[in-house]
């Protein structure tokens, strides 16, 4: 781990069991952050975070359903506890809404979407910016998607709630600058994850059907996302708060 642009800093990050998420939570720790790896998945948590240690990085494992406020709780208070505090929140998990038109959605497809994405992120912020306020500030990430800007059809109650969470980054910038928090969205892409390739059935359909409708004719990797995340968290976007920082590969810009 050379360079450190995280240094001292204390980070919860969720859905970090795997993809974005993951990806996060390594480049965090290789830049200095202590990381909280908050996942429903608590077995993959516990690995990714063995792995972080066993390259000399600091990590905790915890299980967190980010659509249950006991939950939420509960594993954001563990990470600031067991660091000492906090100073990076990053709402990562999600889910998709399966592919159908409005009208033909269950109620239930909806209410999970919401749940997970939105007052997913909600609830880590609730509960996260008093552990910020006490540290004398922070950066809060929510990652949304090129979706916030473009819709897709029947995806819309995705893109309704990652377009919904780069407004709750703007509400959380205005109501919190005073406390030195900043609130900030990043929106990728399609990115090359396991989600990917279970949706597409293999990384090359993936990239056949989904990765050339992006103008520069690929994928993003997790780790071109995480890089954003890193800059994000540190003190070299200190003069950025309420912006949606969109790593696309310029799909939003068709």
């Amino acid at each position: 781990m050379n360079s450190r642009r995280l240094e001292g800093k204390r980070a919860f990050v969720t859905g970090a069991a795997n993809g974005i998420g993951r990806a996060i939570a390594e480049g965090f720790a290789r830049e200095g952050a202590a990381v909280c790896i908050a996942d429903i998945d608590v077995e993959a948590a516990d690995a990714v975070a063995q792995a972080i240690v066993a390259l000399g990085g600091k990590a905790l494992a915890v299980t967190c359903d980010v659509s249950d406020r006991t939950s939420a709780h509960a594993a954001v208070k563990r990470a600031a506890t067991e660091f000492g505090g906090l100073n990076v929140l990053v709402c990562n998990a999600a889910v998709l809404s399966p592919k159908t038109r409005l009208h033909e959605m269950t109620e239930d497809n909806w209410e999970t979407c919401l749940a997970v994405n939105l007052t997913g992120a909600f609830l880590i912020s609730k509960y996260g910016i008093p552990f910020l306020q006490a540290a004398g500030g922070g950066s809060i990430i929510m990652v949304g998607s090129q979706m916030a800007r473009v819709a897709n059809p029947l995806q819309a109650a995705y893109c309704t709630t990652k377009a919904a969470m780069v407004h709750l980054a703007k509400g959380i910038a205005l109501e919190y600058a005073a406390d030195n928090i900043r609130a900030n969205a990043l929106s990728p892409g399609g990115t090359a994850t396991s989600r990917m390739e279970r949706q597409f059935g293999s990384f090359e359909k993936a990239q056949e059907v989904w990765g050339r409708q992006h103008p520069l004719g690929r994928l993003g990797t997790p780790e071109e996302i995480a890089n954003g995340a890193i800059f994000l968290a540190s003190d070299e976007s200190a003069f950025m708060t309420g912006a949606d920082l969109l790593i696309d590969g310029g799909y939003a810009a068709r």
